[in-house]
């Protein structure tokens, strides 16, 4: 199990500043991530790679020359929010545009995303490319589905030394999602990972099985099989890969066997000797490969291979200098190294004019948040636990740390003056640069589009409000890409904000209208338990999953209810707004 922490919740930041210490020959610290030490020239592609914590050497192992400029680490399994995403992208531009990797997870895909739109915002050319290499999460015919698991590794290698070639945005883009398009992935575990200061591992294994296609968030596998010697495990994992052989395909391939934590590497050179002789029997030839520790799962016992079917363009590419903590690849020209950033953490608040009646009114929008705070701390294990069944179980926790990060940013805002829709902007952005992962992303766009639509002009009256709520759910579900019945948050949102726009067209007040969109995103909730996932970690978990509602949807239905309750309580002490 992990033993070796402080506080819990500082684990990732700890060993974020460790990482940074020990090669600072390779890498700037900044903050949520790292940078590239070394001077890099004006124009240059930079490569700027990320996710959760926890996966180590994945993804900080992999700044350097020849490889990423920057990585952005989220909390242990989480993804990092869009606020450092695009700060660390700032840093690391040099004028030739950005490159975007990660994993396929949602979270990923939504704050990855949503940074990438707010630097495009600000003049910047921003590419994003998810990683879908895991075969066992979704079939041929499903590609954009798939989990990113150690093909992050070759994808990112070939689009690193692409950059660092010289080459444009344009064609750097292009190679990296050829690598994508050719790599394949499959992993087995014997136990799973236990998180800092936790009872006990996210799944089991019984001793006498192996659990196939794991995922590296703590997800278990999809099926278990009986133990077996490694000749037959070799074949377990090589038979699907060649499976997906391209069309066309010269037989020389670049090949990765990964642990994924706790297995030795003498394990895994046992099991190599095992899955070159498939290989090669295969009429393949194996050009530089790699045995170890690439993309780990905390503690996990287990490991995965993964196959990039190389080409003419992708090999020069795979097999070019890298000089980073985690890999190394021949004799790169020497750099001079780049003063390190100035960074400062001193936060000022400045938001735009704002009229009386939307000063008040943040008031009494900042009285909703620290309600929707103190109830999803009080509803942390319970939201934990419904999570748990088909995914990692932090959601709980992940609600509670973003809602009173919100809550605190609203206060400041209110200090600051800001209005009524400033205020929702802004405790928004505190919630999902605090909470990361999946919810935290959905929850800052949520809060961000409902806050801009209220502005801070006119007080936000029942049909501002209404409109509000639509612009949020339209914001999420264009990032997220989650519709009604794909078992996520959006299935309590969508009746949410419908309801609440039928209500108040009908001319009804605000409060009343709230509530009976509230009792219809709760009803919706609880229907999702008949559901089975689409999208999401707990998508290959599907049979776990039905019987059980979303936690997302749960935990929307409840704050919908707060607030609620927040108005009914306001309404007694002064009129509502129409």
């Amino acid at each position: 199990m992990t033993s070796i922490f402080d506080a819990p919740e500082r684990f990732a930041a700890s060993a974020l500043a460790g990482f940074c210490d020990v090669y600072s020959h390779l890498v700037h610290a900044t903050r949520g991530g790292a940078l590239r030490a070394t001077e890099t020239p004006e124009g240059k592609v930079a490569l700027v790679i990320g996710g959760g914590s926890g996966h180590y050497p994945a993804f900080l192992g992999y700044v350097g020359a020849g490889l990423a400029d920057a990585a952005v680490a989220g909390d242990v399994f989480a993804s990092p929010s869009t606020e450092s995403v695009a700060r660390i992208c700032r840093q690391a531009h040099r004028g030739g545009g950005i490159l975007l990797g990660f994993g396929n997870y949602a979270g990923d895909v939504l704050n990855f995303g949503a940074a990438a739109e707010r630097l495009r915002g600000e003049g910047i050319d921003v590419r994003v490319l998810a990683v879908t290499d895991d075969v066992a999460s979704a079939g041929s015919d499903e590609k954009p589905k798939r989990r990113g698991v150690a093909g992050d590794v070759p994808v990112f290698k070939i689009a690193g030394a692409a950059a660092e070639a010289g080459l444009a945005l344009d064609e750097v883009e292009r190679l990296a999602r050829l690598a994508n398009a050719r790599t394949v992935s499959l992993g087995i575990a014997y136990s799973g990972c236990t998180l800092p200061g936790a009872d006990g591992p996210l799944f089991s294994v019984n001793p006498s099985q192996v659990a196939i296609g794991l995922g590296i968030h703590g997800e278990p596998g999809i099926r278990d099989q009986p133990r077996m010697a490694a000749a037959e495990l070799a074949g377990l994992l090589v038979e699907p890969l060649l499976a997906e052989r391209p069309d066309g395909a010269n037989g020389r391939v670049a090949a990765i066997l990964n642990g994924l934590g706790s297995t030795k590497y003498e394990e895994l050179f046992v099991l190599w000797t095992h899955v070159a002789e498939r290989l090669r029997a295969s009429g393949l030839e194996l050009v530089a490969p790699e045995v170890g520790e690439f993309v780990t799962s905390l503690d996990m016992a287990g490991c995965s291979l993964t196959l990039t079917w190389l080409d003419a363009e992708l090999e020069p590419l795979w097999l070019a200098p890298a000089e980073t903590a985690a890999l190394r690849r021949g004799h790169g020209t020497p750099r001079e190294r780049a003063e390190k950033p100035i960074e400062s953490r001193a936060e000022t608040l400045r938001f735009t004019a704002a009229s009386e009646t939307s000063r008040r009114s943040a008031a009494r929008v900042q009285a909703a948040l620290e309600a929707i705070a103190g109830a999803l701390s009080e509803a942390e294990e319970e939201l934990g636990r419904i999570d748990a069944v088909a995914g990692d179980g932090d959601h709980g926790q992940g609600m509670r740390r973003g809602s009173a990060s919100a809550a605190e940013g609203g206060r400041k805002a209110l200090e600051a003056g800001a209005g009524a829709g400033s205020l929702l902007a802004h405790a928004g952005d505190r919630w999902a640069d605090t909470a990361g992962g999946t919810s935290g992303a959905i929850w800052g766009l949520f809060l961000r589009a409902f806050g801009t639509a209220l502005g801070d002009g006119e007080a936000p009256d029942a049909p501002r409000v209404a409109a509000g709520a639509k612009a949020g759910l339209e914001a999420v579900t264009t990032l997220g890409r989650a519709r009604p019945g794909d078992k996520t948050l959006v299935d309590a949102l969508a009746p949410f904000a419908q309801t609440l726009e039928r209500e108040v067209a009908t001319g009804r007040d605000l409060r009343s209208a709230w509530a009976t969109a509230a009792e219809a995103a709760t009803v919706a909730a609880e229907a999702t338990k008949d559901l089975t996932p689409r999208l999401g970690r707990a998508r290959p978990l599907a049979a776990k999953s039905l019987g059980h509602p979303d936690a997302g949807a749960v935990s929307l239905a409840l704050v919908a209810r707060t607030v609620s309750e927040v108005l009914a309580a306001a309404e007694t002490a002064e009129p509502l707004p129409a």
